[in-house]
């Protein structure tokens, strides 16, 4: 058995570690024989020197094992989930779940805190007040079997090696590694005892992969070690150059979500991912046949609102009110200070610098800068106009929502320094690039 600084030393000179070397490092999160130091520098070195397929492996299986690994033997029909790797305003799993499981399949989902710039699932439920994202494990498999959906966070009995890793790597800058990520996604998702998952890779300004051929590796990389491991897997590459949806901030987030729901609204991009994906699910469920037969029962679910109630009843099996859909702000906390954001020229807004706006939500306290704070989670942005709007100097782009006016308008400031607005109409990227079998 080598030191910790001996297996850095390897892959921070671009070694290939053993399976050995791997679950000692793993080991060594658990048991904290790798202290937050050694752990960062491990990190840091996979982030810098990447790892070979055997290698990612082996560290999402070990992660995988350092914890609990849920088995569905009771239940019959298909077990699945999604997952996102992340960006601003995507509150797509909520939607997603509610959908899906009012469709017959049962969802199991774990689901991440907030990572750099990116908003966290769990961070957003629990702007509900009452919502408990850290049940038992039998309560959970409860849950499922019973409403055939769950949202929760990761516990301490599932795959711990990641939730130590997770944090880590969000207050030391290695995020964006391929490895890491493709690990920490599937050591929880195989965790739960999927038998299908798909993947929604974001690419662009908002993303953590910031162009087409890293989110294409990066799907490659989930599809190879997950189907390895006997999930059938396929991956969505969707776009992040711009807020999804027209929010960004965890309570926020949420009412966006009710909206969706309930019918009031929904924006077209969200619905177009949130759609795509739930093909994908139900079709690798065996639930429908086809794209035309998902679809069909899709807007049954979304119309005859078996959709919706699907996720309240979640919401109060997890320990939330058994009403937030009729009256969502009775549980959730609201900014002292909301304002409209006014654009100071005419034109069209032809380019969001997204990362920027996630930046902003997370300097305002609705992120973590050091993973012991805490969130805020009425602060944020609402009203987002998507790019492509044609706009005439001093219209509301945005509304700010924040606890003081100092940081309100800062972040009016720096809101308006993310759009670039220009005379003419720029070509708009699609939603949806691509979806990945291989």
């Amino acid at each position: 058995m080598l030191l910790p600084q001996e297996i850095i030393r390897l892959k921070r000179d671009g070694k290939v570690l053993t399976q050995a070397q791997i679950a000692q490092f793993v080991d060594g999160l658990v048991n904290n024989s790798f202290n937050d130091a050694q752990a960062g520098a491990m990190a840091m070195a996979i982030f810098q020197q990447g790892m070979n397929t055997d290698e990612i492996t082996a560290l999402t299986l070990a992660m995988m094992n350092s914890g609990q690994v849920l088995r569905w033997p009771d239940i019959d029909g298909a077990v699945v989930d999604k997952h996102s790797t992340g960006g601003v305003g995507d509150k797509v799993s909520f939607m997603l779940a509610a959908i899906v499981a009012a469709c017959g399949a049962y969802v199991p989902m774990i689901s991440g805190r907030g990572l750099g710039h990116t908003g966290g699932t769990a961070d957003k439920l629990e702007s509900i007040k009452g919502f408990n994202v850290t049940p038992s494990i039998e309560a959970f498999k409860k849950i499922v079997k019973r409403d055939r959906l769950a949202i929760i966070s990761q516990t301490t009995d599932l795959a711990p090696a990641d939730k130590r890793l997770y944090g880590i790597r969000d207050v030391t800058a290695c995020v964006e590694s391929i490895p890491l990520i493709t690990a920490s996604i599937l050591s929880k998702k195989l965790a739960a005892g999927l038998d299908g998952l798909v993947m929604d890779v974001k690419v662009g300004n908002g993303a953590m992969m910031n162009n087409l051929d890293d989110a294409i590796a990066l799907a490659k990389s989930i599809n190879r070690v997950s189907n390895q491991a006997g999930v059938v897997t396929q991956t969505v590459i969707t776009d992040m150059n711009q807020v999804l949806g027209r929010s960004a901030g965890n309570a926020i987030e949420m009412f966006e979500t009710v909206q969706y729901l309930t019918g009031e609204y929904r924006d077209p991009r969200l619905h177009a991912v949130v759609i795509k994906l739930a093909e994908l699910m139900l079709i690798n469920s065996q639930i429908a046949t086809s794209e035309i037969d998902a679809n069909q029962r899709i807007n049954a679910v979304l119309a005859n609102g078996q959709a919706a109630e699907q996720f309240e009843k979640m919401i109060a099996a997890l320990g939330g009110p058994n009403d937030y859909l009729s009256q969502p702000w009775a549980y959730m906390p609201k900014a002292k200070i909301v304002k409209d954001i006014k654009v100071g020229q005419s034109g069209y807004i032809n380019h969001m610098q997204t990362r920027d706006i996630g930046l902003s939500v997370v300097e305002l306290g609705g992120g973590r800068i050091s993973n012991t704070d805490n969130v805020d989670h009425s602060v944020g942005f609402d009203h987002v106009m998507p790019v492509g709007t044609k706009v005439s100097k001093g219209d509301v782009v945005a509304q700010i929502h924040a606890t003081d006016e100092a940081s309100a308008n800062k972040a009016m400031a720096q809101y308006l320094s993310a759009l670039s607005i220009g005379e003419h109409k720029a070509d708009e990227n699609p939603v949806i690039y691509q979806v990945i079998n291989e």
